[in-house]
């Protein structure tokens, strides 16, 4: 294993980025790709290549579990099915779908994205990366996995199956890590290989069978102020709309608390408020 796993290095120092010989590139290649089509996951949104369907999944799925995205992913495009229908919707009606997800600005991200990309999205990293909430990663997993791109796409699982299976360090930058990704990614086949090192990670490789912990870690969210505006925002758009008393009543905390976590959102474009009156945006 340990010569399938050699890395080549263009300095003796270490200080470029490390690219694994040919060998163990064909040969990670052949096991994932395998190994994949045996246990890949069934998941709604591989069913699809629509790529206003493959960036509502992503958007969803950043920082929230699968499992949590699958019972919420066919319901939010059984009611905004298109780009166009998603710009013309009330917010309102976008958070009722989205609330239980968590990281409710991505809500309005998405309908900003749906507004300003028209009938169509982009189809280049650098014009994707444009539009509100898009990042190096969502750009081009939308392009991978919407036109099987020869992109390389690197989240918190693809890090730990390259870093396991290379032997690279934990320590990798995040530039020298997509150089990596870049060389093992498999031409033609990279809607199957992200499938593949994504499952792998989640299934096999998980954090607590290798010991490499994500470079970040959220926040637990118990009793924290994402909860509580999380509960506010729930408040609000469930009544259509509530007053500052009421709220305070309703979330048994203080009115400053109530007032802070309400400016909180009024900026963020999750609510408005009309005198002491609380309205969804």
């Amino acid at each position: 294993m340990g010569s399938e796993r050699a890395l080549r290095r263009s300095g003796a120092d270490g200080a470029t980025p490390p690219h694994p010989s040919p060998r163990a590139t064909t040969a990670l290649q052949q096991r994932l790709l395998v190994w994949y089509a045996d246990n890949g996951r069934d998941l709604p949104w591989r069913h699809t290549t629509d790529p206003y369907s493959i960036l509502v999944s992503e958007v969803m799925l950043q920082q929230t579990q699968v499992s949590r995205v699958a019972g919420r992913y066919e319901t939010f495009l059984g009611r905004f099915p298109t780009l166009i229908s998603l710009a013309q919707a009330p917010l309102a009606d976008v958070l009722r779908l989205w609330l239980g997800l968590g990281y409710n600005n991505r809500a309005v991200r998405l309908k900003r994205c749906a507004e300003l990309a028209g009938e169509r999205l982009p189809t280049s990293v650098d014009e994707l990366e444009r539009l509100p909430g898009l990042g190096p990663y969502t750009a081009r997993a939308l392009l991978v996995f919407a036109h099987n791109a020869d992109l390389a796409a690197v989240d918190a699982n693809v890090r730990r199956v390259l870093v396991h299976e290379l032997d690279l360090p934990p320590n990798l930058s995040p530039r020298d890590l997509q150089s990596v990704a870049d060389n093992v990614l498999p031409a033609g086949r990279s809607r199957d290989w992200h499938n593949a090192l994504m499952d792998y990670g989640a299934l096999v490789l998980t954090s607590r069978a290798t010991g490499l912990a994500p470079l970040s870690r959220q926040t637990p969210f118990e009793g924290s102020r994402r909860q509580l505006r999380a509960r506010l925002l729930r408040c609000v758009v469930e009544r259509d709309g509530a007053g500052m008393n009421e709220l305070t009543t309703l979330l048994a905390i203080d009115r400053a608390t109530v007032s802070g976590l309400v400016d909180d959102l009024v900026r963020d474009g999750l609510l408005s408020t009309e005198g002491s009156r609380v309205c969804p945006a």
